[in-house]
């Protein structure tokens, strides 16, 4: 889908808002209580080396302003308390809206419902939104994702997402950027998609110069495929990470690889030609074992029955995964489960 936003023009760098004038980029953040520090540090530390030079900080080329509808000190995860900078008022002194999540359970999604009104009336007066971590859920509960894609981590498995009906799930990219809604999976990729928007506002230098001071060896598209769970299988190629990450999420009932291919809009010669290149085996063989590794995950770390395991890792029953387990570990899972649990002893 073609990228839509609201753009300035570039800015040289001697191009500086005078003092109490806007900046060419103002993001107005909300918190939502136990939202993740990283995600909101690493975003922000992005603007922040960019609006001023060298790294003093002035927000001249860039303002951010933290916004609530109470005032009240915003606790993160990890217990460190945000104080917002002012009361949500006229929204459009903004050129994004950003809502930075974190910890979410069914009920607190449930219950707490008072940004979304402040969220449709950003979105009607055309104010892009960006979800940063579990933001994007809040956005999609307050009906503003509806026909759009959304970026969400790796490790939101699907029983979680099964609170999201409706969501246009996107899981093999560290941000995605649909028109008006931009959202990332958290963590370091908020550094990616804020660098992202002061290119796209400020230049390729400035975005470059902050992803540089915060130690980054250079700016990630929204292609960029998320780092995945551990894995044995080690994958450089970014088409290949893509492919490796659905197949990860895709244990249970396995796909064909024209079934990936469709839904990664590759060329299904494309990904067999990389497996043989790059892995020097064919997919199909790459998802038997990404398959074995978790079964042999659950097995480690875990009390399920075999037969159990067996489903959970797309195999039809529990002599179909022990002989496959056997001919790839040269032992049955019975038996890795027996010498597991003797070290541990020993």
């Amino acid at each position: 889908m073609p990228v839509v936003l609201r753009q300035r023009a570039t800015h040289r760098n001697s191009d500086l808002a005078p003092n109490g004038g806007r900046a060419p980029l103002s993001v107005g953040f909300v918190l939502l209580s136990r939202f993740t520090l990283g995600a909101f540090a690493n975003f922000i530390d992005v603007l922040r080396l960019s609006a001023d030079d060298g790294d003093r900080s002035r927000p001249i080329r860039c303002q951010w302003r933290i916004i609530s509808t109470d005032m009240l000190p915003i606790m993160s995860s990890c217990g460190v308390a945000i104080s917002p900078h002012e009361r949500i008022g006229d929204l459009k002194r903004f050129d994004y809206l950003v809502v930075v999540g974190g910890l979410l359970d069914e009920n607190s999604f449930l219950a707490d419902a008072r940004f979304d009104e402040h969220l449709r009336r950003a979105a009607a007066v055309g104010i892009p939104l960006v979800g940063l971590c579990t933001g994007s859920f809040i956005l999609h509960r307050a009906g503003l994702m509806d026909g759009y894609r959304c970026c969400v981590s790796w490790f939101h498995n699907s029983d979680f997402l099964r609170l999201f009906d409706g969501l246009l799930a996107v899981s093999d990219q560290i941000f995605v950027v649909d028109r008006d809604r931009l959202t990332c999976s958290g963590g370091a990729s908020t550094a990616h998609l804020a660098a992202f928007l002061v290119d796209r506002h400020l230049g390729k230098a400035l975005a470059a110069k902050s992803l540089r001071i915060m130690m980054f060896n250079e700016a990630a598209n929204d292609e960029t495929a998320q780092p995945t769970g551990s894995l044995d299988i080690v994958v450089r190629d970014e088409k290949l990470k893509r492919v490796v990450l659905l197949m990860q999420h895709h244990l249970d009932v396995p796909l064909t690889i024209d079934q990936i291919a469709d839904k990664l809009d590759l060329n299904k010669r494309l990904i067999e030609r990389r497996c043989r290149s790059d892995l020097g085996i064919s997919p199909q063989v790459v998802y038997t074992r990404i398959r074995l590794g978790h079964a042999r995950h659950l097995l480690a770390r875990t009390e399920k029955s075999t037969s159990t395991i067996a489903l959970e890792c797309g195999f039809c029953d529990s002599s179909h995964l022990s002989r496959v387990f056997r001919d790839y570990y040269h032992q049955t899972p019975h038996q890795f489960r027996s010498q597991r649990s003797v070290a541990l002893l020993a």
